[in-house]
């Protein structure tokens, strides 16, 4: 079964110690497996329970329950491991059970309750037969965890002509995660782009829409594809049917593996699917998006 169809989400439920039930976006999960035997590291973060060799390579082993804030599981072989893959790693989450999978739209998907908090880890919540689910912000926990270094952009990276096409150049970014946002305007600012940041598809169409109205229309949207409410497919495919915007010059970030989501990028009308993290590759391909306009 695909793990998106339309403005379907697949979601693998698990719960953790304290019975919270969660949800992450099974795109994200590689496999489930027992919990191995671990080593412990010297100076690890508290949240770390240690590393597993998986299959010959080493896998990072995060206490979930722990990383979010709540008493962590007290035996390190306890419950299983949730095996993720997003922005370019890969890690095992410990949980206390895994439970199933389903499928929920995207459009039944509500932004965190007003007042969560900036600690609350989720990007979302739904109901599934009843029973209310958070979904899991899995980038935020590994950020908290292993905050990414700033990667500086090799002045060499881009000739003075490329740095000149894209000085001034406009560009709104749309994503729901506070660290993905920060990360990409610190590379758009870097690349000296005129650019607005919002946090939904629905103030992405609004910005568009009045900066079209204003006579400054923007030139490329960057969109993450996992929101609430209105996914990035959605977002794309309600601009492509608008005669006013429609011709807006689309890139697609998401912390999901890009060849996975290529095609489906492709076939809503999206110019480009690009993985995050990388600040060359991020500004390779607004590089490659003003030249096609050029």
């Amino acid at each position: 079964m695909s793990a998106v169809l339309g403005d379907a989400l697949s979601l693998l439920l698990f719960r953790l110690h304290s019975g919270r039930l969660l949800g992450i976006n099974l795109l994200k999960v590689q496999e489930i497996i027992p919990c191995p035997a671990l080593t412990k590291l010297p100076n690890r973060h508290p949240h770390v329970r240690g590393v597993a060799t998986l299959r010959g390579a080493s896998l990072i082993v995060v206490d979930l329950a722990r990383a979010i804030g709540e008493r962590g599981e007290t035996d390190s072989r306890d419950g299983c491991l949730i095996v993720t893959e997003l922005s370019r790693s890969r890690q095992g989450l410990q949980v206390q059970s895994v439970e199933r999978i389903v499928q929920c739209s995207t459009r039944d998907v509500r932004p965190p309750p007003a007042g969560s908090g900036a600690r609350a880890f989720i990007t979302g919540v739904t109901q599934i037969d009843g029973a209310i689910v958070q979904i899991l912000d899995i980038e935020k926990v590994l950020h908290e965890i292993t905050p990414e270094q700033p990667e500086e952009l090799d002045e060499q990276l881009l000739t003075d002509a490329e740095r000149k096409l894209l000085r001034g150049r406009r560009v709104l970014v749309v994503d729901d995660s506070h660290v993905a946002l920060r990360q990409t305007l610190a590379t758009l600012r870097k690349l000296e782009l005129d650019c607005q940041a919002v946090r939904s598809a629905a103030s992405a169409l609004d910005v568009l829409l009045t900066q079209h109205q204003a006579g400054l229309p923007i030139e490329v949207l960057v969109s993450d594809i996992e929101m609430p409410e209105m996914d990035g497919y959605s977002l794309v495919r309600e601009i492509r049917q608008r005669s006013d915007i429609g011709q807006t010059y689309v890139l697609l970030h998401t912390s999901l593996d890009s060849t996975m989501n290529t095609e489906k990028a492709r076939s809503v009308g999206a110019n480009d699917v690009l993985t995050k993290f990388s600040t060359v590759d991020l500004s390779k391909a607004l590089l490659h998006a003003f030249q096609s306009l050029a």
